[in-house]
């Protein structure tokens, strides 16, 4: 793994598309990092989550398509396959690396708020306190305008190489022939069964059998409905949001329980944004990640940031170096929390957030033996912002594209939660993506929470789709994961793993997750005391993953509130470039993922 010092000249750093209003004068800075052309690898190379979704995106780069032409190809499969974590009802971010302008950009196709949105449509008419969590799940109020497919297509339009629709071609084949059940599909469609699942018609018409059981691993599950969908789409990519197809969203969105207000209107005039990625230096590497209200990038860029002031190589795959990790996490985490909203509506002092000096003084915050008391958000700028009280909704998918002229994707796409609102229209299902506000407006000293509801807002999302760049410019890694708000720790774990502790992607990805938000610190460990995560939630064949016991009693040893998870449900994809221009891929075997060469 070289890192070879050679500074390049690059296109200096914009942050000025994420912020709405002008900040106060502030000496912070972020140094422009260095990103440059690379040459083309020797091969294409798809990273998804499920083995017919990396096909799909194989064959379109073997068909001359680029990158982005293969992400829409695996993004349509895998709402047909993997329907409980993305699909066309949903949203996501995606970074784009362009070797030959030495550009990278932030694709933003993240849900929105219709208009007729308020700040206390999640709560108890009587007791103002937030609905339960499947009753704001399952309700018309949870479904945002989708904009992950107007997205891909504002892609297309900037980096696509074969016609638009062509892509869809292997996930109409694959929903009009049928595709086998697998066991991860499976085993959620019989978790969640028990919940709201089979109050749809739709849903339970396609998830369960005549007898009303849970379709089984292995089960031939065609959907013609997606297909004609799909057909639509290629005909028309704003389809979902224009015409009978979104008549019958709204349609959806407006039934009982809990009815919506979401409007063609509404559908009419979303747009996906674009903006150049949020990139920051890490030991001389560029990190480059999505800009709110995609959290991930600003959460992950902290927790390095902070992290660049202890020698983590030397500390190594220690209690301490988890200890470190840990408290760096803690401390990125309860700013994200606090300043991270869409910056169309509130002001994200992202620059303040990143700049070396006041992560050096979060960084002092850190003890080498004890834990910190009582973390709490620092003050990079003087913002008053409540506290936050944002849920956690796991779910999402993540894969990851280069193509033969070196046009690289990192995606993260999701409809929310699992199965999204569990309301289904045409073979996909509607996202709950507005679950993703605080379910409060204000915090208990009546303080506004940036990331409250409003109209025509997008929530803050957790996504953390990255590209790394190496010391002299050249693109090294991409990198992100499926998993709520765990997201950011699952990404930032595998850079630390890849640049600090010289591990190869797969290495990488298989290193014990640590996520340490809000006082706690959850673990993958060896020796299971309270089990968190079912078997269910892993994929087919996946094998155990955690942390020696002697680290973990060590951690709480230091002080740390450890919870013991039997196994963290990320979906980590990283394509690897090495010094010969080969590419190597890396997929989570805690899902059901692939890594593919064209």
């Amino acid at each position: 793994m070289t890192r070879t010092l050679l500074l390049l000249t690059t296109s200096a750093l914009l942050l000025g598309a994420c912020k709405s209003v002008a900040l106060a004068p502030s000496s912070a800075q972020m140094e422009a990092p260095k990103i440059a052309t690379t040459a083309a690898p020797k091969t294409g190379m798809v990273a998804a989550a499920n083995p017919l979704a990396t096909e799909a995106g194989l064959k379109v780069l073997r068909a001359g398509g680029s990158a982005v032409d293969a992400a829409i190809a695996v993004q349509a499969t895998l709402g047909l396959v993997e329907p409980q974590s993305s699909g066309l009802g949903g949203g996501a971010f995606m970074v784009l690396y362009d070797p030959k302008t030495v550009k990278v950009w932030a694709y933003d196709g993240r849900e929105e708020a219709p208009k007729g949105a308020t700040a206390t449509m999640f709560q108890d008419a009587t007791t103002g306190k937030p609905r339960s969590y499947f009753e704001r799940v399952g309700s018309g109020q949870a479904t945002g305008a989708p904009g992950a497919i107007v997205m891909l297509h504002k892609a297309h339009q900037d980096y696509g190489s074969n016609e638009w629709g062509t892509q869809f071609d292997s996930a109409i084949k694959l929903a009009e022939d049928g595709f086998r059940v697998s066991p991860r599909l499976a085993g959620l469609i019989t978790r969640f069964g028990g919940y709201i699942l089979k109050n749809d018609p739709n849903t339970r018409d396609y998830f369960f059998t005549e007898e009303g059981a849970p379709i089984p691993e292995g089960f031939l599950r065609d959907n013609k409905p997606y297909a004609e969908t799909l057909r639509a789409l290629a005909e028309n990519p704003r389809a979902l949001l224009e015409g009978p197809i979104a008549e019958d969203i709204i349609a959806a969105t407006r039934m009982e329980p809990f009815p919506g207000t979401l409007s063609l209107s509404d559908m009419a005039t979303y747009q996906p944004r674009k903006a150049e990625a949020l990139c920051s230096d890490y030991r001389g590497h560029a990190i480059c990640g999505a800009q709110p209200p995609a959290s991930g990038g600003v959460a992950v860029q902290s927790i390095l940031g902070i992290l660049e002031n202890f020698d983590m190589t030397e500390i190594g795959e220690t209690a301490q170096g988890w200890h470190t990790f840990a408290e760096a996490s803690f401390l990125a985490y309860a700013d994200r929390d606090k300043y991270v909203a869409d910056p169309k509506f509130v002001d994200v002092p992202v620059t303040e957030m990143l700049d070396k000096a006041y992560l050096k003084s979060r960084a002092n915050l850190i003890s080498e033996t004890a834990v910190i008391e009582n973390v709490t958000a620092g003050n990079p700028v003087a913002f008053a912002r409540g506290k936050d009280a944002t849920p956690d909704n796991p779910g999402t998918s993540h894969f990851t594209v280069v193509d033969k002229d070196g046009l690289t994707v990192s995606m993260t796409t999701t409809v929310e939660g699992a199965f999204g609102s569990q309301r289904m229209v045409r073979g996909f299902l509607l996202n709950n993506q507005l679950t993703d506000f605080s379910a409060l407006e204000k915090d208990a000293d009546g303080v506004l929470i940036a990331n409250r509801v409003t109209a025509g807002k997008r929530p803050r999302s957790s996504m953390s789709p990255h590209i790394v760049f190496a010391p002299n410019g050249e693109f090294l890694f991409t990198t992100g994961s499926p998993g709520g708000n765990s997201i950011i720790a699952y990404t930032a774990k595998t850079i630390v793993g890849v640049l600090d502790w010289s591990l190869s992607p797969q290495e990488a990805i298989e290193l014990p997750n640590v996520i340490a938000r809000n006082g706690s610190l959850r673990l993958e460990a060896q020796n299971l005391r309270d089990a968190e995560t079912s078997e269910i939630d892993r994929g087919a064949g996946a094998k155990e993953f955690g942390m020696e016991e002697a680290t973990v009693l060590a951690l709480e040893n230091m002080g740390h509130d450890v919870r013991r998870s039997r196994g963290e449900i990320s979906g980590l994809h990283i394509i690897y470039r090495q010094q010969d221009g080969t590419l190597t891929g890396g997929a989570d075997p805690r899902r059901e993922g692939t890594a593919g060469s064209q």
